[in-house]
């Protein structure tokens, strides 16, 4: 993964073109459904949300592994850092359903609205990878915000910071007394990094490049 700089945190890509305006209003309607539906019921939100993070890293996966095969050409190691990705959001799923575990209402809009945004995002990313991968930048934008509000709550003790789920501290490697906080603070680097990952991508297709290099050294 890519190592973010904690002052780069909040960075925020304008939308320059009527690609990127299409995107950010996307991301835009998203937040402003999850808004209604949950308020500030942080964890229930952030349940739901995982089941879809990590949709546009596997359909940008199995998409661009695809064109790789049909076009003979090498992948540049794109397919496994998406799917990398992917895997890290399903991590970021299972840290809360430890704490929140999701109601039968709950997992009915979780099967409806990962059915809804994988077949609309696999459908995007065919007609405009570039727009595709600036959604998926600008849903990393948000979710850094997300939980940087949920850890000032956390701070203040508005919300009860208790240990962190085994499964989290196995996962970013804790401190065995680490706190939800700890947890919170891992996800946002790694929403931060997905973040650049896919504004970098979408800014490499605007230049023409099919498969661009890596954004920056791997760890």
């Amino acid at each position: 993964m890519l190592n973010v700089n904690k002052t780069d945190l909040l960075r925020h890509h304008a939308p320059e073109t009527f690609s990127d305006r299409f995107a950010a209003a996307g991301q835009r309607l998203l937040a402003a459904t999850t808004d209604a539906l949950f308020g500030r019921r942080y964890g229930d939100r952030v349940v739901v949300l995982e089941t879809i993070a990590a949709v546009p890293a596997m359909v940008a996966a199995s998409l661009l592994h695809l064109r790789c095969l049909r076009q003979l050409i090498d992948d540049r190691g794109w397919v496994r850092t998406f799917m990398d990705e992917a895997e890290n959001q399903r991590a970021h799923l299972m840290a809360f359903v430890a704490i929140a575990r999701p109601s039968w209402g709950e997992r009915l809009l979780i099967a409806v609205s990962q059915g809804i945004f994988y077949n609309t995002y696999f459908l995007l990313y065919l007609i405009s990878a570039r727009t595709a991968h600036r959604l998926a930048g600008y849903l990393a934008e948000q979710a850094v915000r997300g939980y940087s509000a949920y850890l000032a709550r956390l701070e203040s003790g508005e919300l009860d910071n208790s240990a962190a789920p085994e499964n989290a501290v196995a996962y970013w490697n804790l401190a065995p007394d680490a706190q939800i906080s700890d947890m919170i603070l891992a996800m946002r680097e790694d929403e931060a990094i997905h973040r650049d990952i896919h504004h970098a991508f979408a800014d490499a297709l605007a230049e023409g490049r099919a498969i661009p290099d890596r954004p920056g050294p791997l760890i």
